[in-house]
């Protein structure tokens, strides 16, 4: 979580360019197609901005449904999206970032604790909602 709190915001700055994205292709009358990706991305960074450093949930270390359907489901839309685009121009470029994207999901997945490792982090930190969010609210 370190990480996330020291170089964070700077993936949030990726908001500028697929923001900058979204006006290129409706000034270029793009399909419809790039400009609902991009917002998709745009939404997946609002919710962990909001997540991360607006409201300061520590989601990623106390997993609550709640709060990971739409984290994760803007996560992985995005991601599609990303391939997608890619690929209706660039075959190579489009398995170029199928790769990317697969890396990014294992270095994810290898790098969320698990197990014995998310017990004991769940015994230290307070989960969402304060101390009594363990008692089924």
């Amino acid at each position: 979580m370190d990480l996330v709190r020291r170089f964070g915001w700077m993936y949030l700055l990726l908001a500028v360019p697929a923001a900058a994205g979204i006006l290129v292709a409706q000034r270029e009358h793009a399909p419809i197609q790039y400009t609902i990706f991009l917002a998709i991305f745009l939404a997946f960074l609002a919710v962990e901005a909001l997540y991360d450093w607006v409201l300061r949930i520590p989601f990623r270390e106390h997993p609550d449904w709640r709060l990971l359907v739409p984290y994760v489901a803007l996560y992985i839309s995005s991601s599609y999206g990303f391939v997608v685009m890619v690929w209706q121009e660039s075959v190579p470029g489009g398995l170029l970032m199928l790769t990317l994207t697969l890396a990014q999901f294992a270095a994810n997945a290898a790098t969320h604790p698990r197990g014995p490792e998310r017990r004991a982090a769940d015994s230290t930190t307070p989960r969402v909602g304060g101390p009594d969010a363990s008692q089924g609210g």
